[in-house]
């Protein structure tokens, strides 16, 4: 079964939903070299469905199927993998496989540099060990992650931080002292007693520091800290963006 083109696909009937397949679609279709790229990581979050979601229809292409049986992909958490599997793609690891050629993920928030938040869904340390460890990192997102200028000005909920769990108390204290607005340790909802586990069995905490104007000195001061796994802050990481409108067409940023 060719691979359908994006301009002949039957329009979804929710705009957004549009815009995150069109966005991963046309990322897949333009960042992937089908004879040379051998590791591909797959993140999570509901626009990066898509992107596997493409990489499957290739795999069914009797002029990719070959090629595209051969990619070890690289999931982020447990969604991701559900991704790869659901799609018939191979399911490799970052212990074997520790330079992947091209990275797929989502955003919660992406800046005009192509600074990101990310952990919103509790998988930052894998969504940032697998996004370092690759050639090139594409973002994939709807027009509702695009700051107007700083980070934090869309997204609300303050920066996620993986931390080790003894030392919740000891983190969020110093985050106030540099300047946290709000701290929270984020909790497991209704279906979960307690906080939120990461799949590396750590605590998050969501820190808001308002608008950012210096991400990257932020993340540095975080990152120091005693307890401080990883911050959601990806500075200088990202490769390209693509944003989906809800008109259906795509926005593509780069550095």
């Amino acid at each position: 079964m060719p691979v359908p083109s994006i301009d002949s696909l039957p329009a979804l009937t929710d705009k957004l939903e549009s815009a995150k397949r069109a966005a991963a679609y046309r990322a897949i279709d333009e960042n992937i070299d089908f004879k040379t790229d051998k590791v591909i990581g797959i993140g999570s979050g509901s626009t990066v469905i898509y992107a596997a979601e493409r990489l499957g229809q290739y795999l069914k292409d009797s002029e990719y199927s070959s090629l595209v049986s051969q990619f070890i992909c690289i999931p982020t958490g447990f969604q991701s993998r559900r991704l790869i599997l659901d799609n018939g793609l191979k399911l490799g690891s970052i212990e074997e496989n520790s330079m992947i050629d091209v990275d797929f993920d989502g955003a919660d928030e992406i800046d005009d540099d192509l600074n990101l938040i990310k952990g919103g869904g509790a998988c930052l340390f894998q969504e940032k060990l697998v996004s370092t460890s690759s050639k090139k990192f594409i973002v994939v997102a709807d027009y509702r992650k695009k700051a107007p200028k700083y980070l934090s000005t869309n997204w609300k909920s303050g920066i996620p931080i993986e931390i080790v769990p003894s030392a919740y108390v000891r983190v969020s204290d110093d985050l106030k002292k540099l300047g946290a607005k709000h701290v929270i340790v984020r909790q497991g909802g209704s279906a979960k007693a307690g906080p939120v586990v990461t799949d590396n069995n750590n605590f998050l905490i969501d820190a808001d520091f308002g608008m950012l104007e210096n991400p990257a000195q932020l993340h540095d001061k975080i990152k120091a800290l005693v307890g401080v796994v990883e911050t959601g802050l990806f500075i200088d990481n990202a490769s390209k963006a693509y944003i989906g409108n809800a008109d259906g067409s795509v926005e593509v940023f780069a550095k």
